[in-house]
């Protein structure tokens, strides 16, 4: 069964920054994009960053700029480094792992979703 364990998220005010983590099983991640998404209530998940197992990002409009996709191969983990964080980034954030391509959609397999909340 594939896993993916994320971490980080809370609660931070506008202009601040937060870290979340996603690791998995070297069998995963030396194949695979990996990717973090968001869903924010009454909206449908959207692809924020996606990685590739050479380090090829995609970006959101939205977040470019502000926030940084990265993987550590030797720990099976991607981390995303969000910055200058604003209201409107508040969802509920999941890693995911498996999409084909950077501009493809995303792979079968999904964390548990960490929430993130930008307010003051």
């Amino acid at each position: 069964q594939v896993q993916l364990v994320e971490s980080g998220g809370g609660l931070v005010q506008p202009g601040g920054s937060l870290g979340l983590s996603c690791a998995t099983s070297r069998s995963i991640f030396s194949i695979y994009i990996m990717g973090w998404y968001r869903q924010a209530p009454g909206n449908q998940r959207e692809l924020v960053a996606a990685i590739t197992t050479g380090g090829r990002t995609k970006y959101a409009d939205s977040v470019k700029g502000r926030f940084t996709i990265s993987r550590d191969n030797a720990k099976n983990t991607v981390y995303l480094q969000m910055n200058n964080l604003r209201p409107e980034d508040t969802a509920d954030y999941y890693c995911n792992a498996g999409a084909r391509g950077l501009g493809s959609s995303p792979g079968n397999y999904w964390g548990q979703g960490t929430q993130v909340t930008v307010s003051s």
